[in-house]
């Protein structure tokens, strides 16, 4: 299962779990940052400013939030003054994830638990100056079949 990444600097990506580690350079037990929770993780920030460095933007910017979505569509749009310490959970037990897999990201400086999202697949990176609050939730999608009124 791949991740897809988009930033208005860098533009659209995809990776593996593989190609996401492979490009961190900070990787780190999840325990040092978030008591009671044991496997191995990359930092966000430090990935982040990777990738920039690989697309040739200009790492003079950062981003103002960053919005992640899971599977089960469960989103969080994060500041990014909450995300000094984020990492991304991929693996424990020396095992890919069972719970949350691909990759399962941890904001220990987080405004709520619920910024903690498992099983993420989209990731997007925005600079928009809005509120300063993180948001979280499910989509609320509906179909135009939903919609049609039934008698």
């Amino acid at each position: 299962m791949k991740v897809s990444v988009y930033d208005e600097l860098c533009g659209n990506a995809e990776f593996t779990v593989d190609e996401l580690k492979a490009l961190a350079p900070l990787h780190l037990s999840l325990e040092d940052r978030v008591q009671g929770i044991a496997g191995r993780a990359f930092d966000l920030p430090t990935w982040y400013g990777a990738w920039q460095r690989q697309q040739g933007a200009d790492s003079d910017r950062t981003p103002t939030h960053m919005e992640v979505e899971a599977v089960d569509e469960f989103q969080a749009k994060i500041p990014w003054e909450q995300l000094s310490q984020a990492a991304f959970l991929y693996e424990q037990n020396g095992e890919p994830l069972k719970k949350g897999f691909p990759i399962r990201l941890y904001v220990p400086d987080g405004s709520s638990e619920c910024l903690n999202v498992k099983s993420v697949v989209k990731i997007r990176f925005t600079y928009q100056v809005s509120s300063a609050e993180a948001t979280y939730g499910f989509k609320n999608q509906v179909s135009i079949e939903e919609l049609k009124f039934k008698k």
